[in-house]
């Protein structure tokens, strides 16, 4: 069936942000409370609402809103109608009685519940009420988390399920992932066993919580966070209550039961209101010393606060195997966490999911773990998995793993899902080359390159790869959350610290030169951006000839933050898009002043709606929901384009000196109003040199390589500036820029 109409009851964070999602994918939407006045709120903070939960604020008029007295008639042309509503079985069972009275024939009826299952939601339906009733687990924030769990049981019309996966998937842009009636449905199940195994683990080896954190984070492919920055983020109150319910609902024999018992300490700092980061603080804390903010961190075994030690394991890459075989406690917490973590997941399948992959999808989507369990012990390697396990009794996974030692035994990713995913086709390559930064996969008719540094940061060795993926039409995607973070700044100050600006500039020439010639290449180029765009990251999108741009986006050029200015051809690339415009044929200055102000201000987008004014982004470029679809498009794209003619070169006839002059009046303007301070006036006049094209004339024209030369120019001239270096290092210890 079609899904056109949706009503939502209950306005609350989950009801707001499915609503939300559905005003982004266009889908007329109703969300009812108890009184209009609330719904009337909650719309109020999905347009208010940081990070934004709209794509395009424009529309939020699309989401009507009620309550459920005078307005519950809405449900008569609903063909979806969601409850959200408190987690109290006596009010939804009051609210199912209301909506099937109500609803039309074969619309479907779903919960957001997170932990209550069907069996006890739908005991008061009919049997033909319980086909169309299921389970939609939502993951907050719903825009930006990919996890929709649809949980069913044994009486749905699984046509009807398979409707619903297909619309969430294709409009709403979501992984979603079928799974069976179960408490704490696929992704809860196993992210909490993970955590509470990191948790006890920790304890068990006398680890500090900041070595816990170290190791259960990047190393293991999981969110910097760790276990316990973790617990204080999601509310130590809040993880105990759901520990309790698991305690509650699972069979006393189920593993979690001994990985879930009330731990001493947990127990403490929540009646003392230690809860987390929304109370005191948690296993971290925030403490005044001297009008300075100092992290603190708690003593598993004394319960006293020290301040946070920052712990160093050596071990930033993904590399299970080198981390479970170290010979010191490190090594050891890794394997017994890994191990557990892989046995229990695989004790579940096939009761959960009889699809094992389905699983490590979950914890991709919704916990952002780089692997799944199974992908892990995939990685491990059976052979080596075996050698090292003690025991996996009563585990027919591993029993049957065991017997036939298939090393091959994951088969093909992504099997959730029937789109052709980055994901799929990667082992399908007829040949993959990489270097330290980046990968090419060479195909028939096509290249991917895809970025492997850390937010897939660029230097000399990516654009090494990008200049040699060119010799066949070329797709730039990544499976990570981001697309590019940028240029390497950590890169450029290791020269920058040596005094070795040579090196610098000479990156930064090769840099211009293969975006140029990404842009002028003889085949096509996409860029395929998700997350992060931003810097050099945005520069290559800016070059590309094609894009296929996710709605969750960050773009933008930020230079001016670090204390720098656009080099790759940003600026040139920005002020050229701008030139294109009506006003900028009546007025030469009119592009150079827009631009200023853009980059200047270090404006950044956070959808293809919000780039598209501020030209990163054009209208012909493709904005894709789901993320999943990325490659699928970008291909379909380089198919419709098989007779692909390089764009023409572009030319600029700037003012020189009497648009600096205007530059430079908003410059002092924005200084005595202190906004900007010294540098931030030094860095907005080499912006300004850039853009009012130098020593030029309105006579005189200028080329790209003249742009690309004063950006360089402009680059080099700040970098060897202690101001400049000053904020690159703030910026790298701790993610905020330094105004200076």
């Amino acid at each position: 069936m079609e899904i056109k109409k949706v009503v939502i009851i209950g306005s609350g964070t989950m009801g707001s942000g499915i609503a939300a999602q559905l005003c982004n994918a266009n889908v007329p939407v109703t969300l009812l409370d108890l009184k209009t006045e609330i719904s009337e709120k909650a719309r109020e903070r999905i347009l208010k609402s940081r990070p934004p939960l709209l794509i395009d604020k424009s529309k939020i008029n699309n989401i009507k809103v009620g309550n459920i007295n005078d307005d519950f008639n809405t449900v008569k042309d609903a063909d979806w109608v969601v409850e959200a509503v408190v987690e109290r079985i006596d009010i939804k069972h009051n609210i199912y009685e209301k909506i099937f009275k109500f609803r039309k024939s074969g619309a479907i009826v779903s919960s957001n519940t997170s932990s209550i299952p069907i069996k006890i939601l739908s005991e008061k339906l009919s049997s033909e009420e319980k086909k169309d009733f299921c389970i939609t687990h939502f993951f907050n924030p719903v825009r930006y988390m990919g996890l929709l769990e649809i949980v069913k049981n044994e009486n749905n019309d699984l046509n009807k399920i398979s409707s619903l996966k297909k619309f969430c998937e294709e409009e709403l842009g979501k992984g979603a992932i079928v799974c069976n009636d179960t408490p704490g449905f696929l992704g809860n199940r196993i992210g909490v066993y993970a955590m509470q195994v990191a948790m006890t683990e920790a304890f068990k080896f006398k680890l500090s919580i900041e070595e816990a954190d170290a190791i259960f984070g990047r190393p293991m492919g999981i969110p910097k966070t760790g276990v316990f920055g973790l617990y204080d983020l999601i509310g130590i109150d809040l993880m105990s209550d759901v520990l309790k319910s698991f305690i509650k609902e699972l069979p006393k024999t189920d593993e979690f039961q001994i990985v879930a018992k009330e731990i001493p300490l947990v127990k403490k700092l929540i009646e003392t209101g230690y809860t987390g980061r929304k109370g005191k603080g948690g296993f971290y804390r925030m403490k005044k010393i001297d009008n300075a903010k100092v992290l603190e961190a708690i003593n598993l075994e004394t319960g006293e606060y020290s301040a946070s030690k920052k712990i160093d394991i050596k071990s930033e890459k993904v590399d299970l195997n080198s981390l479970i075989n170290r010979k010191d406690k490190y090594g050891e917490y890794a394997w017994s966490v890994i191990s557990k973590i892989i046995k229990y997941a695989s004790s579940l399948v096939p009761g959960i999911t009889d699809k094992f992959n389905d699983i490590d999808e979950a914890m991709r989507l919704g916990f952002n773990w780089a692997k799944g369990p199974f992908e892990m012990l995939n990685a491990i390697g059976v052979k080596n998995f075996f050698q090292k396990i003690d025991n996996f009794d009563n585990n027919k996974f591993l029993e049957d793993l065991n017997k036939s030692k298939n090393e091959n035994f994951y088969g093909e990713r992504q099997l959730y899902t029937e789109i052709e995913t980055l994901g799929k086709v990667k082992p399908k390559a007829i040949k993959s080359d990489k270097n330290k930064s980046a990968e090419i996969y060479r195909f028939k008719d096509f290249n991917i390159v895809e970025f492997t540094t850390k937010a897939n940061v660029l230097d000399y060795d990516s654009m090494d790869c990008l200049k040699k993926a060119t010799d066949k039409p070329l797709i730039i995607i990544n499976e990570s959350m981001q697309f590019s973070a940028g240029v390497n700044l950590t890169y450029t100050m290791n020269f920058a610290d040596k005094g070795d600006f040579k090196s610098i500039e000479k990156f930064i020439k090769y840099f211009q030169e293969t975006c140029k010639h990404l842009k002028y290449c003889e085949n096509p180029v996409i860029s395929a951006p998700s997350g992060l765009a931003l810097g050099g990251g945005e520069e290559v999108v800016l070059q590309s000839n094609f894009v296929v741009s996710h709605t969750n986006i960050v773009m933008g050029l930020v230079e001016t933050l670090v204390g720098l200015v656009p080099a790759g051809g940003g600026c040139k690339e920005v002020l050229w898009r701008w030139s294109q415009s009506n006003e900028a044929k009546n007025d030469p200055d009119f592009a150079p002043l827009k631009v200023f102000d853009i980059i200047g201000y270090a404006k950044t987008a956070t959808s293809p709606i919000e780039a598209e004014p501020l030209k990163y982004l054009r209208p012909e470029d493709k904005k894709i929901m789901n993320r999943n679809s990325l490659f699928s498009v970008s291909k379909k794209v380089l198919e419709q384009n098989k007779n692909f003619k390089p764009p023409e070169v572009c030319k600029f006839n700037l003012s020189g000196k009497p648009l600096k002059e205007k530059m430079i009046k908003v410059l002092e303007k924005l200084y005595n109003d202190k906004v900007i301070l010294d540098h931030g006036m030094e860095v907005g006049k080499e912006l300004a040199n850039v853009l009012s094209g130098g020593d030029t004339t309105i006579e005189k024209t200028l080329s790209e390589d003249d742009l690309y030369k004063l950006e360089l120019d402009s680059f080099m001239k700040l970098i060897q500036t202690k101001k400049t270096q000053e904020r690159i290092k703030h910026t790298l210890a701790t993610g905020k820029p330094l105004v200076n």
